[in-house]
């Protein structure tokens, strides 16, 4: 288990040490993402005042986007001493004009929208007209010496507190200055200064999505970090903001500063420290014992809010793993009754995904909620190299709003060559009697 939560770092280092000085790389995806719940009277995103039919595949209850991503990265100098690198990234999102015919709801949320006639969204003569969004969600350049390297520019993130979701047909990134170094045996020590973010982040102070387009992630709760009461029902929660805009991180950027250890071949310790300009300072623990298959961990997360008394969260987790043939995981998680806690400070708070063992499949917000006490059971295997079937069981307390909810999701997926293919059944209980079913396709070209 050597580095493998160390995504941010492998993030860093590409394009320092894996190109020929004059070897270009370009990469890329298209993805067709397609959601369809039975939800009663959800709000269409795009036809305001249009409500979900409640039947599946029925178009209005309905949501659908295509996405494309195209990347390149080279190096730009290099000798003996010193690399340095670049690289840039650019995303397209379209309905191809699906929007008003086989579908009503878009997934991503960089969309804009014209107004049709009669008022904002409404459905009349023939509703709104999304528009297709395009930015450039990386720029970036790095410079490698010795066991160091330093990444400039717009780009992907991956800490426990601050990182690119990619569950969504769109990604958000950040603008910052990261450092990585590895002088010290088996240790990675990360430093970064976190200046802007695309993902309509919860401290954020600039660019937001007023339309808010996008797909409803599912059954969510509106607890904001002050611990209001809960109101659990369907909520929209985009990941980028509108067109992929930019908006300052916090009031004045955010300070992260990470080390990770493997001293240990079979155990992983990392500690985190942030501090959002003004705003908050967190902490988070995390500790992964992997041996011959048999799995254990325990994560922690402390948050000092600004004018407001702290809150933390822990997790823990046992598993084993049996190669090639199957895994099982169970976890659980208890947040503080005062605030939500452990959630991705990136995009929105309340459906924002978290790095808990717990978090669900498809209800994210669930588990770092004010006074939530979940329990997860994760079973994936693959079929004899036919498909790959997954079982995701989460189970959530909400002890402030005295209710619970159940999240069964069960997901098949097949790589034909360069298409990865995935169908996805989810079902998601309100304390027993409002239960609601989702049928999700993904479809992933890789080039």
């Amino acid at each position: 288990m050597r580095l493998t939560r160390l995504s941010l770092v492998a993030a860093m280092l590409i394009g320092s040490t894996a190109f020929a000085i004059d070897n270009i790389k370009m990469s890329g995806d298209l993805n067709v993402f397609y959601s369809t719940t039975d939800a009663p009277g959800q709000v269409s995103n795009i036809l305001v005042g249009n409500s979900g039919s409640g039947t599946l595949f029925d178009k209005d209850s309905s949501a659908a986007d295509v996405g494309l991503n195209l990347n390149i990265s080279a190096d730009l100098a290099k000798n003996d001493l010193v690399t340095v690198s670049a690289g840039a990234g650019y995303t397209v999102l379209s309905t191809l004009g699906l929007e008003n015919n086989f579908v009503s709801n878009v997934w991503g949320g960089a969309h804009d929208a014209t107004l049709g006639t009669g008022g904002s969204y409404a459905k009349l003569a023939g509703g709104a007209k999304v528009e297709n969004a395009n930015w450039l969600n990386e720029a970036w350049v790095a410079v490698a010496a010795g066991k160091s390297t330093v990444k400039l520019g717009r780009m992907e993130l991956d800490t426990p507190l601050a990182f690119t979701e990619k569950w969504s047909i769109e990604k958000n990134t950040f603008e910052a200055a990261v450092l990585i170094n590895q002088d010290i045996p088996d240790t990675t020590v990360v430093a970064a200064f976190v200046g802007t973010g695309n993902g309509t982040e919860t401290f954020g102070t600039g660019a937001t999505n007023s339309n808010f387009l996008g797909l409803g992630v599912g059954v969510a709760t509106g607890t904001n970090l002050q611990g209001d009461a809960q109101t659990l029902g369907l909520a929209v929660g985009p990941v980028v903001n509108g067109n992929g805009e930019f908006g300052t991180y916090g009031t004045d950027g955010a300070y992260a500063f990470g080390v990770i250890n493997n001293s240990v071949e079979s155990l992983t310790l990392q500690a985190w420290y942030y501090d959002v300009t003004k705003v908050a300072q967190a902490y988070w623990l995390q500790a992964d014992v992997n041996i011959e298959g048999i799995m254990v961990g325990a994560q922690y997360n402390a948050m000092d809010l600004a004018d407001f008394v702290g809150t933390s969260v822990y997790a823990v987790m046992v598993g084993y793993e049996m190669k090639d043939m199957l895994t099982a995981k169970v976890a659980y998680s208890s947040v503080d009754k005062d605030f939500a806690a452990g959630f991705n400070t990136a995009t929105a708070t309340g459906t924002a995904q978290s790095k808990l063992y717990t978090e669900a499949w498809w209800s994210r917000g669930q588990v770092t909620a004010a006074d939530a006490s979940a329990i997860n059971l994760t079973i994936t295997s693959p079929v004899q190299g036919i498909v790959d079937l997954g079982l995701y069981v989460t189970m959530v307390d909400h002890a402030a709003a005295n209710s619970d909810l159940t999240e069964i999701a069960l997901t098949a997926s097949k790589s034909f060559g360069p298409l990865d293919a995935t169908l996805a059944y989810i079902n998601v209980d309100t304390d027993g009697s409002s239960a609601v079913n989702t049928v999700q396709a993904y479809l992933t070209v890789n080039f």
